[in-house]
């Protein structure tokens, strides 16, 4: 982000626009919007401007721009409709002490003005930096559409109204009164003027007070695979209510982005074979911030029931007398298979699916080597990277074709997602060689539908070989 968005506060300030044509009268149009005070300097202003200035909207000064006008100036305009003009008013402005803003020009720019939707005093500001003025513009005309025409009146009601809201508890209790006024009981009294606002909000204020003793919760949300866009509506939904966060290491940040401002981020991070928060930590601050009235969100990667220890986090949630409830999320299995194009399960090939971890709490994980080694076996391996050779091993040692092909998918979901394919027999070896630093699934029994294909000429050569 090289452009910070900021509102700067410009009431009873001084804004300085040097120019009289079309571009600063569009720059004008904005800015008259504001409780600045105007000052335009232009030989020859267009009749528009000169309008303004008879209202006493804004100081026209009937001059070319020199040293010294931009003088105390918190904002400064170049609108000339001429470059060379611009460039020398930039420079005295500059020279003045100004912030300057140059129309069209975003290199010669300390500020940029974005497109603005006004719902005065709800002000919604859209920028690009200069990448793509259309899709600002397109963004701007569909959240007009959206945001109904009396937003600015509920907003102006809701801020006189905001001492009274100070006796419900701070934080959770009054935003959920605040969501409450604006999306529902706000919009639906609208239609009866500033009255029936006033109203409603007096009686929403007497639910949220009898409701503000009501004690925290836990939900227990999978984030997938790292895909912000493969969250679920209802996990997208959880995060924008939660007072505490508390996530995996393996959380992808793009989705962590999508938490409230205000929530409370606390790294949860369990690493196989490696330094972790332990489980009975993870198990207390869950419970503690549920306590103190918190809506906890326990953030696991993929989905919280498969590998997840959700059944020891529930127990301890249970025990503490704390209400809780699941969000199932996509988990790495499912979208490995989708990066590969395959199907987890398939008519003549296998009707079961094993799900299975690398390692435990012990180590490196037993199983049911026997099953997994027969012929047709489609498993999801995960947290099998470390222990790549003990399951070739075990494997092979129970009968498992070499030949069998696995599949492993790095970042499944991400833009920055790696395949590699293997045989059980080099399973290790092609492991090493590709050197993965991301989390990985192991997909056992599948190939890529590429190297699949490939592998299926291949075969058909063959016995068109053996058969000549």
């Amino acid at each position: 982000m090289r452009h910070f968005p900021i509102f700067v506060d410009l009431a009873g300030r001084r804004v300085v626009l040097a120019g009289g044509g079309e571009a600063a009268l569009a720059k004008l149009r904005l800015i008259l919007k504001t409780e600045a005070h105007v000052t335009v300097f232009a030989a020859e202003p267009a009749r528009e401007i000169e309008d303004w200035a008879a209202e006493g909207r804004l100081r026209l000064v009937r001059r070319r721009q020199e040293p010294g006008d931009a003088l105390c100036a918190a904002l400064f305009y170049a609108g000339n409709d001429d470059e060379a003009e611009d460039a020398r008013g930039a420079a005295l402005a500059r020279a003045d002490g100004a912030r300057v803003n140059m129309v069209d020009n975003l290199g010669g720019s300390d500020f940029i003005t974005p497109a603005i939707v006004d719902r005065d005093p709800v002000t919604v500001a859209i920028g690009t930096e200069g990448a793509a003025p259309v899709l600002a513009r397109a963004i701007k005309t569909d959240l007009e559409e959206r945001l109904p025409s009396r937003l600015g009146l509920l907003a102006r009601i809701g801020k006189a109204f905001r001492p009274e809201v100070e006796a419900l508890p701070f934080g959770r209790a009054r935003r959920d009164f605040w969501s409450d006024y604006y999306f529902t009981a706000g919009p639906e009294a609208a239609t009866g003027g500033e009255t029936a606002i006033k109203g409603a909000l007096s009686a929403l204020l007497s639910r949220h007070k009898a409701r503000a003793a009501a004690p925290g919760r836990v939900e227990f949300v999978g984030a997938g695979p790292g895909d912000p866009e493969l969250l679920t509506m209802k996990a997208r939904r959880a995060l924008d209510t939660a007072d505490v966060i508390i996530h995996d290491r393996l959380v992808s940040p793009d989705i962590l982005e999508l938490a409230r401002r205000e929530a409370l981020l606390i790294s949860a991070g369990k690493e196989g074979f490696g330094p972790s928060v332990t489980q009975a930590e993870i198990d207390a601050a869950i419970v503690a911030h549920a306590r103190a009235g918190s809506r906890v969100v326990r953030l696991k990667a993929g989905d919280p029931a498969v590998f997840g220890r959700l059944e020891e986090e529930i127990l301890a949630v249970e025990k503490a007398g704390v209400d809780w409830s699941v969000v199932p999320g996509i988990t790495a299995a499912s979208a490995a298979a989708a990066q590969i194009g395959q199907s987890l399960t398939a008519r003549g090939r296998n009707s079961e699916l094993r799900l299975v971890t690398g390692h435990d709490m012990d180590g490196f994980a037993e199983n049911d080597w026997h099953a997994l080694a027969r012929p047709g076996t489609v498993a999801g391996i995960y947290m099998g990277k470390r222990a790549a050779r003990f399951l070739q091993g075990r494997l092979l040692m129970h009968g498992a074709d070499p030949a069998t092909p696995v599949a492993i998918v790095e970042n499944a979901s991400r833009p920055e997602c790696r395949i590699v394919t293997a045989r059980l027999g080099t399973l290790a070896a092609n492991l090493e060689a590709a050197s993965l630093a991301g989390p990985a699934v192991l997909l056992l029994g599948l190939a890529p539908r590429e190297a699949q294909a490939a592998a299926a000429r291949i075969d058909t050569r063959i016995q068109q070989m053996e058969h000549a």
